[in-house]
């Protein structure tokens, strides 16, 4: 059956359900056709012997015929023949034995024929047993009208139509499931293509991708995530993964997939497996909770990414400015000193002074890029950072040294610096690096500020928490701009195409500094409606590191 089409395949089973059909239907008839004519020969109901056996040997001659005749190859009409026979067969029965209640027995004919011919069977049954019945009356003179004379007929004939309704009714249903289950089958199919397909293509990308349920089984794995990972994730012992910088262990319940097993989601977890030295691997790894169609949990996709060569040219690009920068601040350091030096002689002329200041200048502000760069290369070396030695501080007192050494430069271009709202308020912060980001701010609003504009500075307590906020009236930044400001070496177009210096790295360094303190930069603006930094600090020591 296996090379059989589905229509070959539905055809065999319709001819096989025929045959049953036709040899259940006989063979029953037959059966109680057998009783019934037992016990009228036993209680002495046969009258006409002759007739008696010529009707027994008509139901037993189609009932060989219903065993031995292959129906299926026979046009569906013939099969009419059987309960034709039956119907006459009952029929010569019933005159031998008129008595006998043999007659009842035409029920299961003509239910058979309604059943299987439809409408014209009910009709066509119900017209030959009602003549034949009557006929069989009509010849006997010892038969008389009765109720029963016509009852018998329509009995026989509501039991074919009965039939017949039944008969249509499964085979509408029939039809519906064949429907349903083409339908499932296709269903199905495509399933298993999509499936395929799927597999298919997560066998053929370079990342790992592994499905979790809620119970922590994994039920999906690609060929990449055996690859990337090895035994080393799915056992989850942690014994060859390290942290972000490459040489911290990680517990155990910190590798990725065992934290995802516990129902944890994260981005771009950066984690390096192998031991120290050559041979290593860095992956980086997302979970992300996946749930089905009721919003219940589904469990978690976790997707890991070889980013090896990533880190490595990273970790060299960042040593080689962190080299270049140092090698360029000691010469720097010692050009500020000689130029400092020969400023302070009183027989410069005023042009040679002015140059002199104009190197210096330069110089100066030279080396604090290179401070900046080496600053923002420790942000980005893994476990690198600026370190912290907190201690109570007042943040009026660091806001007025801030605001004191950027006057000159603010009074150069006419823009006031209004401190009313600086209230005296202690937190346990390093006051050094606080400044850092003080002064970062402050001399951003007078950078990029309008000629004779304003500088707003405030420092409150709230709770728990201090607020640090520096507002300025100048151009404001774009929408566009504004979730980048943080980024390093980030500066707008603006400020691009125009003569104000800068490196970018000022907000990125604070932004920084403010999270080692535990606490959050802001930033609120709109293009010509100037910007306000809100810097919010803890005042205790706890979330400080």
């Amino acid at each position: 059956m296996a090379w059989l089409s589905e229509s070959e395949r539905r055809a065999r089973k319709r001819d096989d359900t025929r045959d049953r059909s036709i040899l259940l239907n006989q063979t029953l008839l037959s059966g109680v056709g057998l009783v019934a004519m037992g016990v009228a020969v036993l209680i002495g109901q046969v009258l006409d012997t002759t007739t008696f056996v010529l009707g027994a040997t008509l139901l037993f001659g189609a009932t060989a015929a219903a065993i031995l005749v292959p129906w299926h190859r026979l046009p569906f009409w013939v099969v009419a023949v059987l309960p034709v026979a039956d119907i006459v067969a009952l029929a010569l029965l019933r005159h031998s034995a008129p008595n006998g209640g043999i007659g009842l027995l035409w029920a299961f004919p003509a239910m058979w024929i309604g059943a299987a011919f439809g409408i014209v069977g009910v009709v066509g049954g119900t017209l030959l047993v009602a003549t034949l019945f009557w006929f069989t009356i009509a010849i006997d003179p010892v038969q008389v009208f009765t109720v029963s004379t016509v009852l018998l007929p329509l009995v026989v004939g509501a039991l074919a139509i009965i039939s017949f309704l039944a008969a249509r009714r499964a085979d509408a249903q029939r039809q519906l499931l064949e429907k349903q289950s083409r339908h499932l089958g296709r269903s199905v199919d495509r399933a298993r293509r999509q499936e395929d397909l799927v597999t298919e293509v997560l066998d053929a990308v370079d990342f790992g991708v592994i499905r979790i349920t809620p119970d922590g089984e994994l039920v999906v794995t690609n060929e990449a995530h055996a690859q990337l990972q090895g035994g080393a994730s799915d056992d989850a012992t942690g014994a060859l993964a390290y942290a972000a910088d490459g040489v911290t262990p990680l517990d155990p319940s910190e590798v990725p997939i065992a934290r995802a097993r516990d129902g944890d989601t994260f981005e771009n977890q950066v984690v390096w497996y192998g031991e120290p030295g050559s041979g290593r691997r860095a992956l980086t790894v997302t979970a992300r909770r996946l749930t089905e169609i009721d919003g219940t949990n589904a469990g978690v996709i976790v997707v890991s990414r070889d980013v090896t060569a990533e880190e490595q040219a990273l970790r060299a690009r960042e040593d080689l400015v962190a080299s270049v920068s140092h090698e360029l601040r000691t010469p720097l350091t010692s050009i500020i000193g000689y130029l400092e030096l020969a400023l302070d002689r009183d027989d410069l002329s005023g042009d040679s002074r002015h140059d002199l200041e104009v190197a210096e200048r330069n110089a100066a502000r030279l080396l604090e890029l290179v401070a900046d760069i080496l600053s923002v290369s420790s942000l980005a070396r893994p476990g690198g950072g600026v370190t912290l030695d907190p201690a109570p501080a007042d943040l009026a007192a660091i806001v007025h040294a801030s605001v004191e050494a950027e006057l000159p430069k603010a009074a150069d271009r006419r823009i006031s610096i209004d401190t009313t709202f600086v209230a005296s308020t202690f937190a346990v912060v390093d006051a050094q690096r606080i400044r850092q980001v003080i002064d970062n701010l402050i001399d951003n609003a007078v950078k990029y500020n309008v000629d004779g504009g304003k500088v707003f500075v405030e420092v409150s307590g709230e709770d728990d928490r201090v607020r640090i906020a520096v507002r300025d009236d100048g151009p404001g930044i774009s929408e566009g701009e504004r979730s980048r400001l943080f980024e390093r070496f980030f500066r707008s177009d603006a400020v691009r195409n125009s003569t104000t210096h800068g490196s970018g790295l000022g907000l990125a360094i604070s932004e920084d500094i403010v999270r080692r303190h535990g606490g959050e930069i802001s930033v609120d603006t709109r293009l010509g409606e100037g910007a306000t930094f809100t810097v919010w600090l803890p005042a205790t020591r706890e979330s400080v590191s």
